[in-house]
């Protein structure tokens, strides 16, 4: 393939480009906000397992105080009705008896269940704190996942305008290229990354590997629009006066 020495030259330009959107591409695949996002997704996933835990605690206390009032206000209730009936004086003495007997159970009955409600009242206190400890983890790590979703969105808005602007100085420059020439340069690029680079003293700018005596004698035989390729990279070799041939 041949193409004018300096069309090939300004292959080097294209690569130029191509190479600011290879590294953007990167830059956009590896912010450092997309490592931080999924540990706090994890983190977020992990407290919210944590709450609904300690909101099901809670619930079950909340459950067995209930329970427990509930039981308390029927021993009132009772202990209201035998009271009643003591004031009354009516009925055997036998009778009256049984009822200042049962009032005593039930103070005694009373009095267990109260103990037992302000044991439950304590370690809903204790719950209701980790609940609430909890969820003020998980709206502080919501905070900082939109913190870090602005910044994600920031830099990737700063990408895309970059690319934008790459893309747009690219698109002349490869339209006057020769199309056989830019589509072996477009192939070589697919392939590795880059499909043109700068010859310089006897090294090829893409593999960096120097060349042996019979690749240099071959380039130097080459009419200097013949279109030469690295031969352990297969890259186009633009040769230029600072490639010292």
């Amino acid at each position: 393939m041949k193409a004018d020495p300096k069309v090939q030259r300004r292959l080097l330009d294209l690569q130029a480009i191509d190479t600011a959107l290879a590294q953007l591409a990167h830059r956009r695949r590896t912010l450092p906000e997309r490592a931080e996002l999924e540990a706090l997704a994890r983190e977020l996933s992990a407290l919210e397992d944590e709450r609904v835990r300690a909101q099901v605690a809670v619930d079950d206390l909340d459950r067995d105080i209930a329970r427990i009032e509930k039981d308390v206000d029927q021993v009132r209730a009772r202990k209201s009705k035998d009271e009643a009936r003591l004031a009354s004086g009516s009925g055997p003495a036998r009778e009256l008896e049984a009822i200042q007997h049962e009032l005593v159970s039930l103070n005694r009955r009373q009095s267990d269940l109260e103990d037992a409600e302000l044991e439950l009242m304590e370690q809903r206190e204790t719950a209701q704190g980790v609940l609430d400890g909890i969820e003020s983890r998980l709206a502080e790590a919501r905070e900082r996942r939109a913190a870090t979703e602005q910044r994600r969105d920031e830099t990737l808005a700063e990408i895309s305008k970059e690319e934008e602007f790459k893309r747009t100085a690219r698109q002349p420059l490869a339209g006057d290229l020769p199309a056989d020439l830019i589509g072996l340069y477009d192939k070589i690029r697919e392939d590795t990354g880059m499909g043109a680079a700068l010859l310089t003293g006897g090294r090829c700018g893409g593999c960096r590997l120097e060349m042996s005596g019979a690749d240099l004698a071959r380039i130097r035989k080459a009419d200097p629009d013949d279109v030469v390729r690295c031969e352990e990279c297969r890259r186009i070799m633009v040769r230029t006066n600072e490639s010292g041939l």
